[in-house]
């Protein structure tokens, strides 16, 4: 008999609403089951979505969705909606190529009312869905679900401080876990972990659950809550100030609670909160135990866990920057390293550990983090953000306005350049240098080994203006680093193969795949290593004897490395025909990163395939 008797019952919705409310208890228990189980054996996000299993249900059982808007934030805890929402078989391909988002995706189903992958971005988009509502004349809800991580972001509060002045009908619930990804920071973190400890937390949970339990006049309801618990708790008082009536906090595990909770706040009309607690990993032990080590997953045995591995693998590019930080510390007392909440991600465990003192992790703040790091370097220190391509999106005009423009001497270690795999668009680093590229007084670095990579670390510190080293997921070919602090000569490529004819001109991540077309079309490869300056020299004497210029990079194609050396053969009046190879100018959905370079003719076949087209038409 299939452990997942009820749970296989439900293909939407409709069918959980018919449910008897007493058999959502073993709903629950079905659901956090089959994600143990469906993503041990796919990889994916876990702890977060063991956390909302209770509250998912709930959510789908009292608002008619998808006709009330329920919006997700970030998109780590929405695996047990997609379940709800017809998509429990494809979860066995999860984040695979043409398989289910590993996010809310809104081409995937009527129900991801809106696509996230970036957090704190659902108070803001549900805001606009609640007043379109109202100027439409629709009787729809908006919800937002946005983590306590979440809410560090200053967009959040943004979005607070627009929807609490209107009327609109939305409905806020704070997801508090404790958790983001890393630990959390900062005082509203702070303010958070006061209220749940000793008896305030259990006096305002008694209070939120007497309440909201038993359905009173709504006026009277709205008069008691204000009466009891406005002015209670911090929180409390904090979001009734930005014009949200403030209710909880409530356990987010008990249905009992959330059901008749969730009932009476729809018929509340105008701007809410929900203060909802929930536990990463709630149901699996292991993963309760250690949940950042169980928030992103590769394949696993549920009954043994995650295994860690013991020597014999090849340092990832993320492993090679937390060992160059580490050592440039020790050597330079200037040296600060932040990070926007990603300690583990960019690879920053030992150094928060060895030099706590020089340490910052700002939370899920990316703006901040860059003009923090702007305030530090003003003062004579050195300071090193390590942040995501896809995250230095979101500190574009910090970039431009507050380091660039003031030429100051800032690092951006920017890992995840390039293709990321299973986390799919929201997550590709595909676009850093083309919008990098632009700016003044950057210097922009691609390494194409693990040893240069080091290197280039050791070049951009070494600079007194802002610079960028931007290095892929995973590892690359095995190069082991030197112990020492080596620095590159600026701007300079090196030819790695000589041949003839044709000139394969290579920015990081696909040289390898360039040497291996190079030897197949007796081709000269060229590591460009510098993206910003470019070695013109070295450009001028390729297309003064060669008869075709490809360049090769894992970055939009449009205005990246290629988009350069074209500019510079038109300043130079050099007529050598160009090919340039990069990613296509469209977003490149979810699959394992070897298999989307190769349909994306990046590969070897790609590159010579490329190469013999143009040459045979010639």
């Amino acid at each position: 008999m299939s452990p997942f008797k009820l749970l296989e019952t439900i293909n939407s919705p409709a069918d959980l609403r018919r449910l008897d409310r007493k058999q959502l208890p073993q709903l629950a228990d079905e659901l956090r089951a089959f994600l143990i189980e469906s993503v041990s054996q796919t990889g994916g996000h876990l702890s977060s979505n063991l956390g909302t299993v209770e509250l998912t249900i709930a959510l789908h059982a009292i608002y008619n969705t998808p006709e009330d808007r329920l919006v997700w934030d970030v998109g780590h805890q929405c695996y047990a909606h997609k379940i709800l929402t017809g998509r429990r078989e494809g979860m066995n391909r999860l984040r695979m190529h043409g398989g289910v988002s590993g996010f809310p995706k809104r081409c995937e189903s009527p129900y991801d009312t809106f696509g996230v992958g970036h957090s704190s971005t659902s108070i803001s988009a549900a805001l606009g869905m609640a007043l379109a509502a109202r100027q439409k004349g629709e009787d729809r809800k908006a919800i937002a679900v946005i983590g306590d991580g979440a809410m560090s972001a200053g967009m959040a509060f943004e979005a607070l401080n627009n929807g609490g002045v209107g009327d609109a009908d939305l409905l806020v619930i704070l997801n508090d876990n404790e958790m983001s990804i890393s630990p959390p920071v900062g005082a509203l973190n702070n303010i958070l972990t006061r209220l749940m400890s000793g008896k305030t937390y259990n006096a305002a949970r008694s209070a939120g659950r007497h309440m909201l339990g038993f359905a009173p006049p709504l006026l009277e309801l709205a008069r008691r809550a204000e009466e009891h618990v406005k002015g209670m708790i911090a929180p409390g008082t904090l979001f009734e100030e930005f014009g949200f009536h403030y209710y909880g906090p409530i356990d987010g595990h008990d249905l009992d609670a959330l059901i008749p909770t969730l009932e009476n706040l729809k018929k509340l009309k105008g701007p809410k909160f929900l203060h909802v607690i929930t536990k990463k990993g709630q149901g699996y032990k292991l993963a309760e135990a250690d949940p950042i080590l169980y928030h992103g997953v590769a394949k696993f045995t549920p009954d043994e866990g995650i295994k860690s591995g013991k020597g014999g693998g090849k340092l990832t590019y993320t492993q090679v920057f937390g060992d160059w930080l580490c050592d440039q510390a020790k050597a330079d007392p200037r040296l600060v390293g932040i990070t926007p909440a990603m300690r583990e991600g960019s690879g920053m465990v030992r150094f928060a550990n060895e030099h706590a003192d020089r340490y910052y992790d700002v939370g899920i703040a990316e703006q901040h983090a860059v003009t923090f790091a702007a305030g530090l370097a003003c003062e004579g220190l050195k300071p090193v953000v390590a942040i995501y391509s896809t995250f230095l999106q979101r500190a574009y005009d910090q970039l431009v306005h507050d380091v660039a423009l003031q030429n100051l001497p800032v690092v951006f270690a920017v890992d995840r350049g390039g293709l990321v795999g299973a986390d799919g668009p929201t997550h590709h680093g595909t676009f850093d240098l083309s919008f990098v590229t632009c700016i003044p007084n950057m210097v922009i670095m691609t390494p194409s080994d693990e040893a240069e990579c080091r290197r280039m670390l050791s070049t951009a510190y070494a600079l007194d203006c802002p610079s960028m080293v931007r290095y892929p997921r995973g590892g690359g070919s095995g190069a082991v680093p030197e112990e020492n602090l080596e620095t590159l000569p600026l701007g300079k490529g090196e030819i790695r193969r000589q041949g003839k004819d044709v000139a394969l001109l290579a920015f990081g991540s696909l040289l390898p795949a360039a040497l291996a077309a190079g030897e197949e079309l007796d081709a000269t490869v060229v590591n460009m290593r510098f993206v910003k300056p470019l070695d013109i020299e070295l450009i001028r004497e390729l297309a003064g004897n060669h008869s075709l210029l490809v360049s090769i990079e894992e970055n939009a194609v449009i205005g990246g490395a290629g988009s350069e050396i074209e500019r510079v053969l038109a300043e130079h009046g050099l007529n050598v025909p160009l090919i340039r190879l990069g990613l296509p100018d469209r977003f490149i959905d979810h699959g394992e990163q070897g298999q989307l370079l190769a349909e994306l003719g990046l590969d070897k076949a790609g590159i010579v395939r490329s190469v013999r087209a143009r040459t045979s038409s010639q």
